[in-house]
């Protein structure tokens, strides 16, 4: 069993062709892993763009990359790709969160046509993996390399950050810091059946009716936070920020609260995040208010 884990860096071009921006590759950078994620081999080439005339001031700043550089060490980008491919072989794909494979489908349909990456066959978003094993999985709030790297205490330069091959590198070190308190077999997907590629392509989104079928109807209910039992809805749902709220009442205790639920949905189903939120009486509110003011002064 052997990895791969790939650091693309690109740039925003605006294609002519297209009438919009593409996230054009002008570097790769991969390290090759064995099955205890040591370092057995390494990867780098510049891709010579076609796409932009110039680089983005950022991604100047961030890679040091000029595009004179570019232009005489860099590759056409199938070329690229096509040395890639041999490297990677039969191993499984790991990259840090998944823009860099989106970038990839961007560029092969560019130069192809087909978003199908023809030399994939597995694949892990190591970024998924490392939350995971850190028990910090948030989708809403993604862990960047550099921010996995501090809480993990491993060291790095930051002026060798942003460029392919050094983030490679650190990917590495934060997957073998983990590497003991998850499988990475539980985040690895096969990549040559369609299905991948429409997981990839999905875009979540939240549900803003509340009589969509992909609603079900029991999470709709709730129980009081008081005493447990279910509740009476009192008002007629609302939406507001992507959430429905309403207003309900316990009949055993007399409670009264907002209920508050969203419905994300996601490639394999609906995510549903509910809440109760504390009535408070406006008389409260100018009371919390005076005292407020009081503090202040």
């Amino acid at each position: 069993m052997s990895y791969v884990i790939l650091d693309l860096e690109w740039n925003a071009s605006f294609s002519k062709k297209l009438r919009k921006f593409v996230n054009e590759i002008i570097e790769f950078g991969a390290v090759r892993l064995d099955e205890n994620y040591e370092i057995t081999d390494t990867f780098s080439v510049m891709v010579k763009p076609k796409i932009g005339k110039r680089l983005n001031g950022k991604v100047k700043q961030l890679t040091k990359i000029s595009i004179q550089e570019l232009k005489e060490k860099g590759v056409g980008f199938l070329t690229a790709a096509e040395r890639f491919s041999e490297f990677l072989g039969d191993s499984t794909l790991l990259t840090w969160g998944t823009s860099d494979i989106h970038a990839l489908f961007e560029n092969y349909t560019y130069y192809t046509g087909d978003y199908h990456i023809p030399f994939l066959t597995s694949y892990c978003d190591l970024q998924e993996y490392c939350m995971k094993a850190l028990d910090c999985y948030d989708e809403g709030n993604q862990m960047g390399l550099g921010a996995c790297a501090a809480m993990l205490g491993l060291s790095f330069s930051e002026e060798e950050q942003h460029r392919a091959y050094a983030d490679a590198y650190l990917s590495q070190k934060c997957l073998t810091a983990v590497a003991d308190r998850m499988p990475l077999s539980e985040c690895v997907l096969r990549a040559d059946e369609e299905v991948f590629y429409d997981r990839m392509n999905f875009k979540n989104y939240f549900i803003t009716d509340i009589n969509s079928p992909d609603i079900s109807r029991g999470d709709l209910r709730f129980r009081c936070d008081k005493c447990g039992k279910p509740v009476r809805r009192v008002k007629k749902w609302r939406l507001h920020n992507k959430s429905f709220s309403a207003e309900f009442c316990c009949k055993n205790c007399g409670r009264r609260f907002i209920g508050r639920v969203s419905f994300k949905k996601k490639f394999d189903g609906v995510k549903v995040n509910k809440r109760i939120v504390e009535i408070v009486a406006k008389a409260d509110k100018a009371k919390k208010a005076q005292q407020t003011e009081s503090v202040t002064e």
